[in-house]
């Protein structure tokens, strides 16, 4: 037996319960892994309130590190001893341990930390694919980041700052101006009190940028669209503040032939190969230093259910763990 956190219904916060559940022996393809650190996603809020449904009782997290205890007898690359990290399906990470498929586990490199592979995984994976797949950036572009103060903007705006872009962030309050700038951001608005498009353009002398980046959803939707210049690329990866309406197409044309995308991380390393090229990629930037891990807030795992709360309040930046 260990410990979880499962969900027998979809809610708030409160519908979280923490209970032991059974720990079997990992079949062919399986291992079991002791986890040291959970990642906490906004994903996560996703799955419990039933937006993105799944069949309960259930449960959660999609990201942690730690060492493997034991493999399944067809498992190969990975033994006893590892220490591992993942971050996709199936849910399930907000447990002391459990047993996954092997083939969603990378090597976690020893210059890592526990901590730092579960706090990066996820968020650290989805800016590697969205700066470098969804809408390659290069060197003297300008970008528009949403949500610059959060967990995937503090890993895109450094990383996108070392790959030669200029890079505009949005943040909710004056409280997360300074840290998106020492995180990348050569611009910051305060979306909640100033007009984000006019500051843009502004900034680009009018031009607009090339893509937005955003993961806040209906409260920058359809604002961002006007920040692109003709041909840009619209990237929507998240709803923190409501899904999108149905899109009107006929706003991507008026605004100069527009594109729109919904990618997500699960798509973009569904192939192992893709999955450890992503993540040894983000490694490589972390341990260079290009990419610094900003782990702002740790939860025991048991309390899961204010750490929900207080993600969803925007209480927090950066990076949040839930430790066993």
């Amino acid at each position: 037996m260990t410990k979880a956190i499962r969900i027998h219904e979809n809610g708030g916060p409160e519908v979280m319960r923490w209970e032991e559940v059974v720990l079997g022996d990992p079949g062919p393809n399986e291992v079991r892994i002791r986890h040291h650190a959970v990642g906490l996603n906004y994903i996560d809020v996703y799955f419990r309130t039933g937006l993105y449904p799944q069949p309960l009782p259930a449960g959660l997290g999609m990201e942690a590190a730690g060492v493997i205890e034991a493999v399944g007898s067809a498992v190969s690359g990975l033994v006893a001893g590892d220490r591992v990290a993942y971050a996709g399906p199936p849910n399930g990470a907000y447990a002391e341990a459990r047993v996954m498929p092997a083939a969603k586990l990378v090597k976690l490199p020893d210059a890592l930390s526990y901590e730092q592979g579960a706090a990066m995984m996820l968020q650290g994976m989805t800016a590697q694919y969205l700066l470098k797949r969804t809408f390659p950036v290069k060197a003297g572009q300008t970008i528009l980041w949403h949500a610059a103060a959060g967990g995937v903007g503090l890993i895109a705006c450094q990383w996108a700052k070392a790959l030669g872009a200029t890079v505009i962030g949005t943040v909710g309050s004056d409280a997360k101006v300074e840290l998106a700038r020492a995180h990348g951001c050569d611009h910051v608005i305060v979306y909640t009190r100033e007009n984000f498009v006019e500051r843009v353009k502004e900034i680009t002398g009018g031009r607009g940028v090339p893509v937005v980046y955003d993961g806040v959803g209906k409260d920058t939707w359809p604002a961002s669209l006007d920040c692109l210049s003709p041909l840009g690329m619209m990237v929507s990866f998240g709803n923190a503040s409501g899904a999108l309406p149905p899109l009107n197409t006929g706003d991507l044309a008026s605004r100069g032939s527009l594109f729109f995308t919904r990618p997500t991380l699960m798509t973009y390393t569904a192939a192992r190969d893709d999955l450890v090229a992503s993540a040894n990629d983000l490694f490589d930037a972390v341990i260079t230093g290009k990419v610094k891990i900003e782990i702002k807030q740790r939860y025991p795992l048991a309390e899961a259910a204010q750490a929900h709360r207080d993600l969803e309040a925007r209480r927090t930046t950066g990076s949040t763990l839930l430790i066993p």
